[in-house]
């Protein structure tokens, strides 16, 4: 897909998200009887408005959003402003943004969830690794065995196998039917709960093929690849069969140079080659690579999508997990800060990649992810985020309504201001400096 739609796409959907969390903070100040002086969509400079009651609603010349202006923000003596309201009113206002960002998230979740999305199914589903002290590990399971059935259910998918494992009653065995280089085996382990994916797993690292043998001194094996791999995509394109892969191999032009995303171990890297074909006539081939891969026998792309109820449990209950996630994520957010801390630039390249590689219906994912992640990074309680008006809302209330002194409001301001700034600088500059690099998130 041309990557000017998915930017446009991207740019719609975080307009909608901004315009969510402003129209929540707006629909809570009114029936709390503040007085909204003006609505905007867009920022300034205005382009033209329209006045109903006391309230300008505006169309602004810059795209990037929407705001709320209301009377007496930080002035308690305002008739009828923001400041001037109770603590509890004003908690209300400063959560009721983040909150409709939730609210937004499940919406575009659920919507997600009951579109038809393309996946993977095969003859089995393969092991591309094993973790230590795994069940899978502690059974025998190795990689490069495909695992064919899980106590007498058939795996065709990712999907199948996750459901099925996850089935698990805690200290309750499962059987394993595998394939290893042509011979059928049998295994038994306990499936364990892993906190970090809320659910039971194995300790498997999924995959639909890999590389079984290398030549030495050829392309492949002077870029690094070697037997035990997983390519997972050239120049961006998702590799699940033999055909796949010679499809896209064959549009590769003489001396053009490809990028090859692999699975190395547990460690997803990626490397360059050169199509060393010499002519246009001379199609580009895995022996001119020297490569030779064993794949998941009958992969193809299928089509699958949830009802509307399903969707909405399962978007329900990824938004209930998402802060969970992002705990038991610290570990890898301290690895790859570049990658875990994005801004509005990084969040559009990771839209890009995310919908050329997966599909146009991702988006709606994004989109969610997105709006979840606007609304937990509000409720920072630091000001001037709604945390932290939240934060000072709560600690007056707690005193019965005595305010907080002026001078420490403004220093608090001051230093989160000045915070907030030096990070979303800090967060602009890496996201431009990974796009000048050429890195990507995925593939």
């Amino acid at each position: 897909m041309d990557i000017v739609i998915i930017v446009i796409i991207f740019v719609a959907c975080l307009f909608v998200t901004i315009l969510g969390h402003e129209l929540g903070h707006f629909v809570i100040a009114k029936r709390a009887g503040v007085k909204v002086e003006e609505f905007g969509i867009g920022f300034p400079p205005r382009l033209f408005g329209i006045k109903r009651g006391e309230t300008l609603y505006s169309i602004n010349a810059i795209p990037a959003g929407a705001f709320v202006k209301a009377v007496g923000e930080n002035d308690p003596t305002v008739p009828r402003g923001l400041a001037g309201k109770s603590p509890w009113t004003r908690l209300k206002v400063y959560a009721a943004g983040p909150l409709a960002n939730i609210f937004l998230a499940f919406i575009f979740l659920t919507a997600f969830l009951m579109l038809p999305t393309n996946v993977v199914a095969g003859e089995g589903v393969m092991v591309n690794s094993v973790m230590e002290n795994s069940p899978a590990a502690e059974a025998g399971i190795e990689s490069g065995d495909i695992i064919v059935e899980i106590d007498d259910k058939p795996i065709y998918t990712w999907g199948d196998m996750q459901r099925v494992v996850n089935s698990a009653k805690e200290g309750e065995e499962m059987r394993l039917i595998v394939h290893r280089e042509g011979k059928q085996l049998e295994y038994t382990l306990q499936p364990r709960f892993d906190s970090t994916l809320q659910r039971f797993a194995i300790g498997v690292l999924l995959c639909w093929n890999m590389v079984g043998h290398v030549d030495e001194d050829s392309p492949a094996y002077e870029a690094g690849i070697s037997p035990g791999d997983t390519i997972l995509g050239i120049n961006g394109e998702f590799i699940y069969s033999s055909e796949s892969m010679s499809s896209i191999l064959q549009g590769i032009e003489p001396g053009e140079e490809m990028h090859l995303s692999l699975y190395q171990g547990q460690e997803e890297d990626s490397v360059t080659m050169i199509n060393p074909s010499a002519s246009e006539e001379e199609q580009l081939t895995l022996e001119a690579l020297g490569i030779e891969m064993r794949w998941v026998q009958g992969a193809s792309i299928e089509q699958e999508h949830h009802p509307i109820w399903k969707a909405a449990y399962l978007g329900g209950k990824y938004i209930i997990n998402f802060p969970a996630l992002i705990v038991e994520s610290i570990p890898l957010i301290r690895a790859e800060p570049d990658k875990a801390l994005v801004g509005p630039i990084g969040a559009g390249q990771l839209t890009v990649e995310v919908v050329r590689l997966l599909g146009l219906g991702n988006a709606l994912f994004m989109a969610g992810i997105v709006s979840m992640g606007l609304a937990l990074f509000n409720f920072i309680p630091l000001p001037p985020l709604d945390g932290g008006g939240m934060l000072v809302a709560v600690i007056e209330g707690v005193r019965r309504g005595k305010r907080l002194s002026p001078r420490a409001m403004r220093l608090a301001y001051t230093i989160g201001t000045a915070l907030l700034i030096a990070l979303a600088v800090a967060i602009t500059f890496n996201d431009i400096l990974r796009l000048i690099r050429g890195e990507s998130f995925l593939l």
